[in-house]
């Protein structure tokens, strides 16, 4: 009996150790956020991996009913200014918990940069974090809240500004104002900016580097209406000599792809041109050119036919027919992620140009011609040109001002070199989304025709511009936008 008592005694002594052991251990198989390497791990998910081509695209003057095709909720809701139904990938809803999630991992990340023993080795961290952070609220602001205008930015709502890690199952959030979110924008980017550093990066094309900070710099302040500050920041991603050497070789190299080469090469991080992409969960890639709402053969020509150049834009000569008035530009190429290595299901994924640098030299072109250097603008426009019309000629198809009166039927030079900005950034950018971006800030009225003969007008002012927060917000305090 003594010695079955002292085997007792020890088994429970153990036991309470192990449990001691035990209980010291954290709750869960996080990993600690307690180097950089661990930390820029983070930063990989701090970027909304979600897409908004689909409902972008589906709002704007890009698209037609064609009577006929694949039917998606997200396209059909769009085209017709309802608050989109879905909640699933390619929504906005989606879309605006994306960003949410991306700002969450940016905040982890910032507060293990801020109680870090060692704050400077974590400097290219915490500015990567800063300015991931200031682009999802960014791009939440500019579609869930009125454009930006400075006479009543300080009362339109705006979205909620995220600055710490929620830690709490439900919390409330306040939207405040358009202006406010822009000022916090604007500190987290300029904070974030001068730590990023280039060499950190394994695959820089996926995350913010210099340059792409500047090219979210030069959107940013374009929006705000700051223009000598959109030349300032692309400036630092061109230099006088090397414009067209970082343009896409849309009327040179590209003319000689397949389609199949086409969709291959367009997100590719080797193109210079892509200065940020986003992993994606979309279906985009496979439906952007067949939904039933989608660029038609009179939208195509619209938008293709005729530029104030004279010339013929490279991008008609890749132009693909895929079915009965189905027409496509190969730039959205799927990449399908099987359940298992067997299964028929997945997911889809594709990767966003967020930054192009198209998109930096179209905003400084704008910029110039805001502050009435028509000269510049030309400059930048011509610079475009080059490498967008087919044989370009500089002395057969250099845009002057002569050439854009005449196009436009205007005398207002500036207003010309606008409508060409518009015109080239549509064509550009066509099934990519960006047009409801331009659609926005200028107050474009777009009318979309149903084959039953219903008209939708979307009028400069009207409240359908701004998308619905989505009703779950509402547990944290978060007000919809008014219908």
């Amino acid at each position: 009996m003594k010695n079955f008592l002292i085997y007792c005694i020890i088994v429970l002594l153990t036991a309470t150790t192990g449990c001691k052991k035990y209980l010291e251990r954290l709750p869960d198989n996080r990993t600690e956020l307690n180097s950089p390497e661990k930390v820029s791990q983070l930063l990989g998910t701090a970027y909304p991996q979600a897409n908004y081509m689909d409902f972008c695209e589906s709002m704007s003057d890009n698209v037609a009913d064609k009577g006929v095709g694949e039917q998606d909720i997200t396209n059909a809701d769009a085209y017709r200014y309802k608050d989109v139904a879905d909640n699933q990938q390619d929504s906005p809803e989606y879309y605006w918990n994306a960003c949410y999630a991306a700002i969450a991992a940016a905040n982890h990340a910032l507060e293990a940069c801020n109680n870090a023993p060692d704050k400077d080795n974590y400097r290219s961290q915490k500015g990567e974090a800063l300015v991931a952070r200031a682009y999802a609220h960014f791009m939440l602001v500019t579609l869930f809240s009125k454009t930006y205008d400075p006479a009543t930015a300080s009362s339109d709502p705006g979205i909620p500004y995220v600055t710490e890690p929620e830690k709490v199952v439900i919390k409330t959030y306040e939207r405040k104002t358009v202006a406010y979110v822009y000022e916090m924008i604007e500190k987290d980017l300029l904070e974030g900016l001068p730590l990023l550093a280039d060499q950190k990066y394994t695959a820089p094309r996926y995350h913010f580097t210099k340059a792409a900070a500047n090219a979210f710099a030069a959107r940013f302040y374009l929006y705000k209406k700051d223009y000598q500050k959109v030349i300032d920041h692309a400036g630092q991603v061109f230099t006088a000599s090397n414009v067209t050497t970082l343009l896409r070789p849309w009327n040179s190299t590209y003319l000689t792809y397949t389609y199949m080469e086409m969709w291959a090469e367009y997100t590719k991080a080797s193109q210079p041109a892509n200065l940020l992409l986003g992993e994606t969960q979309s279906w985009w890639g496979r439906y952007y050119y067949n939904t039933r709402y989608g660029m038609t053969s009179a939208i195509r020509d619209e938008i293709f036919a005729r530029n104030v150049t004279g010339g013929t834009w490279a991008f008609r000569n890749h132009t693909y027919t895929a079915g009965t008035n189905n027409y496509m530009i190969p730039k959205i190429n799927e990449y399908f992620v099987r359940v298992s290595v067997n299964a028929s299901i997945g997911t889809g994924y594709i990767m966003v140009p967020l930054f192009t640098t198209e998109e930096v030299l179209f905003n400084k072109a704008e910029a110039n011609n805001a502050l009435n250097n028509t000269d510049d603008a030309l400059t930048d426009l011509n610079s475009y040109a080059a490498t967008r019309i087919v044989n370009y000629n500089a002395a057969t198809h250099r845009i002057t001002e002569t050439k854009i009166k005449n196009f436009y039927n205007t005398p207002d030079l500036q207003k010309g070199i606008l409508q060409t900005i518009l015109d080239f950034k549509r064509a550009e950018y066509v099934q990519e989304g960006m047009r409801w971006f331009d659609i926005l800030r200028h107050k474009i009225v777009v009318t979309h025709r149903t084959v039953e003969g219903e008209v939708i007008e979307l009028g400069a002012d009207d409240p359908r511009r701004v998308l619905q927060i989505p009703q779950s917000a509402e547990l944290s305090g978060v007000d919809q936008n008014p219908r």
